[in-house]
């Protein structure tokens, strides 16, 4: 029976004075493959941003192209529990320091929030996680069950002594930033608590 769902053509050609022996010749004419053998891509849906967290992005968003690094430290500063880092230091000086050695604060945040974002349920809000490797637990981070893509974005933000801790059960160990579903901005962080553990 033929379905219509289905664009696939088959036609059947017998005729007997094919072949050199006198047997007949089958040809077969395929348009289109089967759609059980086309390749189904499976996406998982994603939380949308809530109004709340698209008005911070734009408050961010609007620090960065001042680039100002004061304007930052007061956006941070009005978040009632934001963490910039695990030493306990200012978010002023910590970003201070960081420039220091290189490390820009505003390109990495404006990096970070160009990039796919993930989500996770914490109590009833939903936190928005930038970049989405972040909000994976530390066995879905493991680069053998990522795509070939997603493995070689993963090595370009953390490298591969990122990779070699991920592999060793850590969660992902590079610079991150989340806002909850209500707006609160809750950190942008570029190492783990054991890592400031570490050092001390």
């Amino acid at each position: 029976m033929r379905k219509a769902s289905l664009s696939v053509s088959l036609v059947c050609l017998l005729t007997a004075c094919g072949g050199s022996d006198g047997s007949p010749t089958v040809r077969f004419e395929v348009e289109a493959a089967p759609a059980v053998t086309t390749p189904v891509a499976v996406e998982a849906a994603l939380a949308p941003l809530s109004e709340p967290v698209e008005s911070k992005i734009e408050a961010i968003r609007d620090v960065l192209a001042r680039d100002s690094l004061a304007r930052l430290v007061r956006l941070a500063e009005a978040e009632e529990s934001f963490v910039s880092n695990f030493a306990g230091e200012s978010h002023r000086v910590h970003w201070d320091l960081l420039r220091r050695t290189g490390f820009d604060p505003l390109a990495k945040l404006g990096g970070l929030l160009d990039g796919p974002y993930g989500t996770r349920q914490v109590g009833d809000q939903t936190w928005y996680i930038w970049p989405d490797f972040a909000a994976l637990e530390a066995d879905e981070l493991l680069p053998e069950k990522l795509t070939f893509t997603d493995r070689a974005r993963l090595r370009d933000l953390v490298g591969d002594p990122g990779l070699d801790r991920i592999r060793a059960g850590e969660d992902y160990p590079g610079v991150r930033t989340a806002i909850a579903q209500d707006g609160d901005w809750l950190y942008f962080v570029h190492e783990t608590q054991q890592d400031t553990e570490e050092v001390e």
